[in-house]
């Protein structure tokens, strides 16, 4: 009888992997829902700011990066609305789910919305590796039906990569352990942790450091080259300022990818030693995972501070915004009101 008294208490408290604050009143892992809910506040508003303004600036899109950025940016969106489920399962508004399906659907979508962000990533400096070395070809390359067709091709890629873990091949990630089964019942498979690291992990990131070593590499030939010029020759015209440019746009970008893999490679580095049986710790799969996570939001604030053509935006989105409706018939067409008029008419 005690034993199975303790058994019900046990499965009725809350699961607190950090195992400090918790609130008997409240009866909920108070530090978890703490750091959860203000990561999925941050990355959900966040994201919908980036996306309102490459809706509401035009000269964003003249970029083709500026495609796989909205792409993160849903992607990234929707990995903060999903936080909402441990979010809402911590403080006990999930009660009536199965917990073991709630577990798997939840991993693995996180799980496809964060491979979708680093395929991005991968494809973005490709695309910036091809306008550097075939610039004049480059329009031809890369058009806007072949981007809608490689968008499409990273979601239903980073679908089925994640899909065996739904079928009982392994776990694809800690992202649902403040579920008591997905801590202690589903465990990680060197197997599927081995294709995960061959087809995403690593080929992403040897993209990345290829694309990227080769743009900086070409861009300080070229700078070298014009500085040369200049000594001989003089200045003409603004042969300078666009040997800089795309280097400076590529910057950016490498920035983004950058915090990327920073804040994703204690996660990575813990997934494999856990998969190996090197090394497990309740408090360092929260930790990394939700560091990993937090990078939803960080993309959003690295585009916004290096780019100057997205602070103009984004300043415009907010005097749209925040400007008074002076006039009643604002709304109405030909008539140039503030943004929330336009939103209100659709």
């Amino acid at each position: 009888m005690n034993s199975s008294s303790s058994d019900v208490n046990q499965s009725s408290s809350p699961f607190c992997l950090l195992g400090l604050g918790y609130s008997y009143n409240l009866n909920t892992c108070v530090l978890e829902v703490s750091v959860i809910l203000f990561l999925t506040i941050l990355i959900i508003s966040g994201n919908l700011v980036v996306i309102f303004v490459f809706h509401c600036a035009p000269l964003l899109h003249h970029h083709t990066t500026s495609h796989f950025i909205q792409t993160m940016a849903y992607a990234d969106l929707l990995v903060g609305v999903s936080c909402l489920v441990p979010s809402l399962s911590l403080l006990h508004y999930l009660k009536g789910l199965d917990e073991e399906l709630t577990c798997k659907v939840f991993v693995y979508l996180v799980s496809v919305l964060k491979s979708v962000s680093m395929a991005s990533l991968a494809c973005i400096s490709v695309d910036r590796y091809i306008a550097i070395t075939r610039p004049f070809s480059y329009a031809t390359l890369v058009t806007p039906c072949r981007l809608r067709v490689c968008i499409g091709l990273i979601w239903l890629y980073s679908a089925l990569i994640f899909l065996p873990s739904l079928f009982g091949w392994g776990k694809p990630g800690y992202h649902g352990d403040i579920f008591r089964w997905c801590a202690t019942s589903w465990q990680t498979d060197p197997g599927f942790s081995s294709f995960i690291v061959a087809v995403l992990y690593a080929p992403a990131t040897l993209t990345v450091c290829f694309t990227y070593g080769s743009i900086f590499l070409i861009c300080r030939q070229h700078t070298r080259k014009i500085i040369q010029r200049l000594t001989r020759f003089g200045p003409q015209g603004n042969e300078r300022g666009e040997g800089c440019l795309d280097k400076r746009y590529a910057m950016v970008l490498f920035r983004i990818t950058s915090v990327f893999y920073v804040l994703w490679m204690p996660y990575i580095v813990y997934f494999l030693l856990e998969s190996a049986g090197l090394y497990c710790h309740l408090v360092a799969s929260f930790l990394t995972t939700w560091l990993a996570i937090s990078n939803s939001f960080c993309n959003c604030l690295i585009y916004s501070l290096s780019n100057s053509m997205f602070r103009k935006g984004l300043g415009r989105l907010f005097t749209s915004l925040f400007s008074p409706c002076l006039e009643l018939d604002c709304c109405t067409e030909g008539k140039k009101g503030p943004l929330w008029c336009h939103v209100w008419r659709l």
